[in-house]
């Protein structure tokens, strides 16, 4: 008769974001994204977590997207990325300066960090990344 081997315990499941509903193509495809060149990327006057951003998007007068990624970039370290960006997305004011998009970036719980229940993690315990693209291509580019 042989002896089982030990079993190892299993690793803990990470923890994912809660999946939304499913949603139809037709509005997936109301989505305009696109690539949009970083000319220049200032803190925020009147708020301490975003930066404003001065973006190429391929049109003649660029646009200004404020962003809430001032605990993980530096300003100088956005200048000349290429990012990926919501175009259609309705301008609004966040804090005295209009926004004429959002900035698409990746957010991961960093190694070690606990989730602290329903509380959102900040900025000490977790990553944001934001979407590039892997090769330069012209700003106003779709992304699909």
């Amino acid at each position: 008769m042989t002896t089982p081997a030990p079993s190892t315990p299993a690793a803990a499941p990470a923890t994912q974001p809660e999946a939304l509903p499913n949603i139809a193509y037709d509005l997936f495809a109301k989505l305009d994204l696109r690539v949009a060149t970083v000319k220049a990327a200032v803190p925020h006057p009147n708020a301490d977590k975003l930066l404003k951003l001065t973006l190429d998007d391929g049109t003649p007068a660029g646009r200004q997207v404020c962003a809430g990624i001032k605990a993980w970039y530096a300003p100088e370290q956005l200048v000349g990325k290429q990012v990926i960006i919501v175009a259609n997305l309705e301008p609004r004011m966040l804090r005295g300066e209009v926004s004429q998009g959002m900035v698409l970036a990746a957010s991961d719980l960093r190694e070690g960090a606990a989730p602290a229940g329903d509380a959102k993690p900040g900025a000490d315990e977790r990553d944001v990344i934001v979407l590039t693209v892997d090769k330069p291509v012209k700003p106003g580019s779709k992304v699909s």
